[in-house]
């Protein structure tokens, strides 16, 4: 059922927690479990939502380089410079 585990330790388990918190908070312990596995899974929802959005527009961008692909001297990026850089316009 839950891997190695089977009815025995289920039942066990469940035995353990009564005693724990009591017959009167288990429906509460069951309502807050039962709203943090929704949350759970509506953020990894929304975040496969916001990937496949964003992977549609890079898409969509025609001229533009995949995410994957570092820019070199074959994508129109400068090489940089390797000697002293002059800022004063040339003395005519």
């Amino acid at each position: 059922m839950f891997g190695s585990m089977g009815i025995t330790e289920l039942v066990l388990i469940l035995f353990i927690v009564l005693i724990i918190f009591g017959a009167g908070k288990l429906p509460q312990l069951g309502e807050g479990l039962g709203k943090a596995i929704k949350g759970f899974k509506k953020s990894v929802h929304e975040a496969d939502a916001i990937e496949l959005e964003a992977s549609r527009q890079e898409e969509a961008q025609p001229g533009t380089m995949p995410s994957g692909v570092p820019p070199g001297p074959l994508h129109g990026a400068v090489p940089p410079t390797t000697g002293p850089v002059i800022t004063e316009p040339p003395k005519v």
